[in-house]
């Protein structure tokens, strides 16, 4: 991943879609934890979490400016880098630990969404908590005036917060979460392969 972000980073064109898909994948996640919300019994760190997930996205999107002017406009095809794997990376995620779910706990319903939430967002936050870091170090070696890391400590203090909603949920959420964490691990793997041929492509052209 080291070697991946080092040539992002240096390619101009690259980099504005790299930030624009990030951008992408932070408003997708906002957007699921606000479809998981039940109206009567939401709480103020499920609402602060939603909140700073739509900020990271604007964040990121204003970052775009220190790569050059006029990048990315929407979140296109031709404006994100393995569009496809970027775009159902986190549903895919979602719809695989709701099946787990259903079959290991048979929830339903609100149970269903609110079990998923905390699964879905604590595996995603062990991956940013190795992402953002990596490539915050990759923009230090470039010298580039793009910086991530006002998105690292919230998400390390996301981490810490589902942990203690998960403590609350269950008394196995440990094994509940490493299975979220395998899923997910799979699929982010899938997503770097697509991420690799198309910054080979972009490199060679």
């Amino acid at each position: 991943m080291e070697n991946l972000l080092n040539t992002i980073v240096t390619n101009a064109d690259l980099h504005a879609r790299w930030l624009n898909t990030l951008s992408l994948m932070e408003n997708t996640g906002a957007r699921k934890i606000s479809a998981s919300e039940d109206m009567a019994t939401v709480t103020y760190i499920i609402l602060k979490h939603a909140a700073e997930e739509h900020r990271h996205a604007f964040y990121l999107k204003k970052q775009l400016e220190k790569v050059g002017t006029n990048l990315c406009p929407t979140y296109a095809t031709e404006y994100l880098i393995a569009p496809a794997q970027s775009k159902y990376y986190l549903n895919l995620l979602d719809v695989e630990v709701c099946r787990y779910l259903k079959s290991t706990l048979q929830l339903s319903g609100a149970e269903l969404r609110f079990a998923a939430y905390l699964l879905v967002t604590y595996a995603i936050e062990v991956r940013a908590d190795e992402l953002y870091p990596v490539y915050q170090t990759a923009l230090e070696a470039a010298g580039s005036k793009v910086n991530v890391k006002s998105i690292i400590l919230e998400e390390e203090g996301h981490l810490e917060e589902m942990i203690n909603q998960l403590k609350s949920f269950s008394p196995d959420w440990q094994q509940h979460a490493d299975i979220a964490v395998e899923i997910e691990t799979r699929l982010f793997n899938n997503w770097i392969e697509g991420l690799k041929k198309e910054v080979l492509q972009g490199v060679a052209n």
